[in-house]
C-alpha cells in the first residue's frame, strides 16, 4: 500500500517506531528479520523467540545485529525494550505478554503451538500477523472473534499468495468489477510427495523438507485458498478444487477463461481455485465480471477482452519482503491484509497419502501419511470430516485406505489441545450465527 511508506517515515522522524516481535526463526523468519532490520525505517524488530535460541541469535546476526541479549523473564524483556536493546528468548509467551510490543509475527508453521501464540498475543493486546496459514485455515475464524473483542487485528500476511490475492481482490472490487474467482498459480502438485522426495530441493534452498513437501503435496495451496475463501465469502467448486494443469509456461491469459465452469462462476458467491503450470508463476489472479455495457466497452478498449470474464493478475509474490507492510497496516491503519471476515467458508480436510493402519499416530502436515484437500465448510460439518490441522498426533482407530478422506470417527484425538477446544467453539459460534441470519 502506497500510504504505508509515508506513515512509516513519519514514525521514523518522530523517533517512535513500530515495535514488533517475531516467533520463529527458520528460513522465512530469517528473511523477515533481515528485511525489518535493514530496509524498513519506522519499524524495529525488538525481540525474536525460538525454541532453539541459537537460531534466534542467528536471525539477528544475519540481519547485521550483533548486540543481542537473552531474556529469560518478562521483566528483563521489558527492560531491554525500554532501553532499545534487542532480545532473544526460547519463551514465545514472553513476547505476547510484554509491554512495549505493538505486534507479533508468527512464522512457525506449527498448528498447536501457533494457535497458543496467536491466542496469547490477542489476550496481550497485540496485533497478530500470521505467516501460518495452517492455524489460520483451522481456527482463524474463531481467533478473529477473539481479536475483534480485544480490539486488535488478526491477519495473514501480504507477500504470501493469499495476502497478494486479497490485495488484488480489493482492487478489482474497487473498480466496480465483481470478483468471481480468486486463483493461485503453482508449478507443481503431486499429493504423494514426502520429505524424502523433496529433500534435495529443500537442501538446495536451505529449507525444511516437510515445509517444502506441504507445498508439493497440495496441503499448503489448500490452506492458502481456504483462508482466501474465508476472507471473501467464496467457496470451492468441488472437493480439492478444480486445479487444472496446463503445459509449463502457458500464458495465463491464453487459457484461464476456458478452464472453469462459467455458470458456476456467474451464479454463486464465487470460487477459489488454482492452476498448475501457467505463467506468470508464482503469481495470483482474479477473474471478474461487469454487468454495465458501457463499462464492458471500456474494459475491452483497455485490452481485457469482451468478457464475460475479465482477468486481473499479479505476476509475483515476494513473501518476507512484504510482511512489514502487513505489520504497518495493522498497527497504523487497523487494516488486515487478509482476515476471515466471513467465518469458515472452506476447510482443509485430511486425506490418506498412503494406506493407513489401525493404531498408527498421524504425523505432521507435509510428512508421509496425509495431504490436505479443500472442502466447503458446510460439507465438512455434515460429513464429520477431519481437518488436517488437527490430524497430527491423532491415533487411528482402524485402517484407512489411500486417498480416502478421514473423519473424526476414524481417530482418537490427543487430550488437552487448545486447537481442539477452539474448533468446538468455532463450530458452535458460527452455527449460531448462521441460525440467526436464517431467522432474520
Amino acid at each position: 500500500m502506497i500510504l504505508v511508506d509515508t506513515a512509516l517515515a513519519k514514525r521514523q522522524a518522530e523517533n517512535n517506531p513500530i515495535r514488533v516481535a517475531m516467533v520463529g526463526a527458520g528460513f522465512m523468519g530469517r528473511g523477515i528479520a533481515l528485511q525489518i532490520c535493514n530496509y524498513v525505517p519506522g519499524m524495529e524488530l525488538v525481540a525474536i523467540a525460538n525454541r532453539d535460541i541459537e537460531k534466534a541469535k542467528r536471525a539477528y546476526t544475519e540481519a547485521g545485529v550483533a548486540d543481542v541479549q537473552e531474556a529469560n523473564s518478562l521483566s528483563k524483556l521489558e527492560e531491554n525494550i525500554r532501553n532499545g536493546k534487542y532480545s532473544i528468548t526460547d519463551d514465545a509467551m514472553l513476547l505476547c505478554d510484554a509491554e512495549g510490543i505493538d505486534a507479533i509475527i508468527e512464522v512457525t508453521g506449527a498448528v498447536e503451538f501457533g494457535t497458543n501464540v496467536a491466542m496469547r498475543a490477542i489476550q496481550g493486546g497485540k496485533h497478530i500477523i500470521m505467516m501460518n496459514a495452517e492455524v489460520d485455515g483451522t481456527v482463524g475464524p474463531i481467533l478473529k472473534v477473539y481479536a475483534d473483542k480485544a480490539g486488535v487485528v488478526f491477519t495473514n500476511a501480504d507477500g504470501d499468495q493469499p495476502g497478494v490475492i486479497m490485495n488484488l481482490y480489493r482492487f478489482v472490487k474497487g473498480l466496480g468489477v465483481k470478483p468471481v474467482l480468486c486463483g493461485n498459480i503453482k508449478g507443481l502438485h503431486d499429493p504423494y510427495r514426502n520429505p524424502t522426495t523433496q529433500k534435495g530441493f529443500a537442501e538446495k534452498w536451505g529449507q525444511n523438507p516437510s515445509m517444502v513437501t506441504s507445498f508439493a503435496d497440495g496441503s499448503k495451496i489448500s490452506f492458502e485458498q481456504a483462508i482466501v475463501a474465508n476472507g471473501t465469502g467464496m467457496r470451492v467448486g468441488k472437493r480439492g478444487m478444480h486445479g487444472p494443469t496446463v503445459p509449463s509456461g502457458t500464458p495465463l491469459k491464453d487459457v484461464v477463461h476456458n478452464l472453469y465452469p462459467l455458470e458456476e462462476l456467474l451464479e454463486g458467491p464465487g470460487i477459489v481455485d488454482y492452476i498448475v503450470g501457467a505463467e506468470p508463476g508464482p503469481g495470483v489472479f482474479v477473474l471478474g465480471t461487469h454487468d454495465h455495457p458501457t463499462q464492458q466497452h471500456y474494459l475491452n478498449l483497455y485490452k481485457l477482452g469482451e468478457g464475460p470474464l475479465y482477468l486481473f493478475y499479479t505476476p509475483y509474490h515476494l513473501c518476507h519482503f512484504e510482511v512489514p507492510s502487513t505489520v504497518a497496516r495493522a498497527v497504523l491503519f487497523n487494516d488486515a491484509a487478509l482476515t476471515p471476515t466471513y467465518g469458515p467458508c472452506v476447510e482443509v480436510v485430511a486425506a490418506a497419502k498412503i494406506d493407513l493402519k489401525a493404531g498408527e499416530i498421524i504425523d505432521p502436515i507435509g510428512h508421509y501419511m496425509t495431504y490436505g484437500l479443500c472442502e466447503n465448510a458446510d460439507t465438512t460439518q455434515q460429513e464429520n470430516l477431519l481437518p488436517i490441522g488437527v490430524a497430527e498426533g491423532c491415533i487411528l482407530k482402524h485402517d484407512v485406505p489411500k486417498d480416502r478422506v478421514l473423519t473424526y470417527d476414524d481417530v482418537i484425538l490427543p487430550e488437552g489441545r487448545l486447537v481442539d477446544k477452539l474448533r468446538k467453539e468455532q463450530v458452535a459460534y458460527f452455527s449460531k450465527e448462521a441460525a440467526n441470519v436464517e431467522a432474520v
